[in-house]
C-alpha cells in the first residue's frame, strides 16, 4: 500500500489556498509542485505551503515532479485540456467545480480517465460540511420522514464588488453557459440531488435584472420535480444579507442551515406530543442557535471559511487513493449534476 502520494496543484486562485493548506498538513501526501502562470504567485505558494517546486508550465511540472495526483484549480474552460494532459501523464485528477462547462465534455474527459486507468473527481465539497452531514443523517434515520421539499437559496452581491464585477478584466466564468451563476449552480445542484429520486419536470426563469453586457444572468428561480419531491433553486444578487441556505422538509419535520453562517435548526416531533412539540422545538433550537452564534464569532476571528467540508472530502479522497478504494464522488454524481444543470439551461425548460 502506498501511504504517501505525490501531489501537485495547478492554479493559485481563491480556492487554491484551501487545497494547498490541506496538502501542507496531511500525512497522506507530499506537495511536490505548485504551478501558476504568474511566477511570483507560484513562488509565494511554494514557500508558503512548503512545496518542493514552483512552475509556470504545468507540462514541465508533470514531467519533472511526476505527481500521483493533480488538483486542477484553473478556470472551468481550461479544465478539460489540462486534466487530459494530467491523466495521460499518469496522474489522478481532482478538479474544481464545474469540472467541465458541459456534460458532453465531461463524458469525453471521463473516457480519457478510464483509458488511462486513472481517477477523475469533481470537488463537491459542501456535501461534507457539518450541517449538511447532520441533515443527511436525520434523513437517513427517518427523523424528517419522506422528503417532500428542498430549497437551495443563495444571495451574493457580486454585481457591485469582487472578482466578477470588473468590466475591464472580465472573469473567465462570464463565458460559461450560465455566466457567473455557473460558479455556484454546481454546488446548489449537487446538494439537492441526494433527495431527488428522479428528474421528471424542470422549469427555470433566468434573468438579467441589472442589464448590461458583462452579466448573462444575475437571477435564477427554478423548480425541479422528481416523484413527489419538489426542489427549488433561488439565486439573487439583490437580496441581503448574503446567504447559502439549505432547507429540507419531510412529512414529519424539517431542517435548515446557512453554510455561510453555519447553524442547524430542526423542527421535528418531540417528547410531549403534538401540543408540546412546538415549544420543545423552540427551546432546543434556541440553545442550538446561541451556540452557533458563539462558534461563528470564533470562526470569523480565526478566518475559518465555509470550505470546512473540503478537508473532509480531501481526506477521504486521499485515503481512498492510497488504499485502492472508490473515490467519494463518483461518475453517477457528477453526471447527474451536469445533466440537471443542462436541463435548467435548456430552452424548452425556460419560463
Amino acid at each position: 500500500m502506498k501511504t504517501r502520494l505525490k501531489a501537485a496543484v495547478i492554479g493559485t486562485g481563491a480556492i487554491s489556498k484551501e487545497h494547498l493548506s490541506f496538502l501542507s498538513e496531511t500525512s497522506l501526501a507530499d506537495l511536490v509542485g505548485v504551478c501558476d502562470l504568474s511566477a511570483a504567485a507560484a513562488k509565494y505558494a511554494k514557500e508558503r505551503y512548503d512545496a518542493k517546486g514552483a512552475y509556470t508550465d504545468y507540462k514541465e511540472m508533470l514531467e519533472k515532479a511526476s505527481p500521483d495526483v493533480v488538483h486542477v484549480l484553473t478556470p472551468p474552460n481550461t479544465h478539460k485540456m489540462i486534466a487530459t494532459d494530467c491523466l495521460q501523464a499518469g496522474a489522478h485528477v481532482l478538479c474544481e467545480k464545474p469540472i467541465t462547462p458541459t456534460l458532453e465534455e465531461f463524458q469525453e474527459l471521463w473516457k480519457v480517465a478510464k483509458s488511462c486507468n486513472r481517477h477523475l473527481m469533481e470537488d463537491q465539497n459542501y456535501l461534507y460540511n457539518s450541517p449538511i452531514l447532520a441533515i443527511q443523517k436525520m434523513v437517513n434515520e427517518g427523523e424528517l420522514g419522506a422528503i417532500q421539499d428542498v430549497e437551495i437559496r443563495v444571495a451574493l452581491d457580486i454585481r457591485e464588488e469582487g472578482r466578477f464585477a470588473d468590466e475591464n478584466l472580465p472573469n473567465p466564468i462570464h463565458k460559461m453557459p450560465a455566466g457567473v451563476i455557473h460558479d455556484i449552480i454546481t454546488h446548489m445542484v449537487y446538494l439537492a440531488l441526494p433527495y431527488l429520486p428522479s428528474i421528471d419536470r424542470v422549469s427555470a426563469a433566468w434573468s438579467n435584472h441589472g442589464g448590461g453586457d458583462l452579466f448573462k444572468y444575475d437571477d435564477l428561480d427554478a423548480t425541479v420535480i422528481g416523484g413527489q419531491t419538489h426542489v427549488r433553486f433561488r439565486f439573487s444578487v439583490y437580496t441581503q444579507p448574503q446567504c447559502f441556505m439549505v432547507y429540507v422538509r419531510g412529512d414529519r419535520g424539517y431542517a435548515e442551515t446557512d453554510l455561510f453562517q453555519p447553524y442547524l435548526r430542526t423542527v421535528v416531533p418531540r417528547s410531549g406530543g403534538q401540543q408540546l412539540s412546538p415549544l420543545v422545538n423552540h427551546f432546543a433550537n434556541g440553545k442550538t442557535l446561541m451556540g452557533a452564534s458563539f462558534r461563528n464569532f470564533y470562526r470569523k476571528i480565526m478566518q475559518i471559511t465555509p470550505y470546512e467540508g473540503l478537508y473532509k472530502l480531501m481526506d477521504k479522497t486521499y485515503y481512498a487513493l492510497a488504499n485502492g478504494q472508490d473515490l467519494p464522488i463518483g461518475y453517477h454524481q457528477m453526471e447527474r449534476t451536469l445533466s440537471l444543470i443542462e436541463a435548467l439551461l435548456a430552452e424548452e425548460n425556460r419560463v
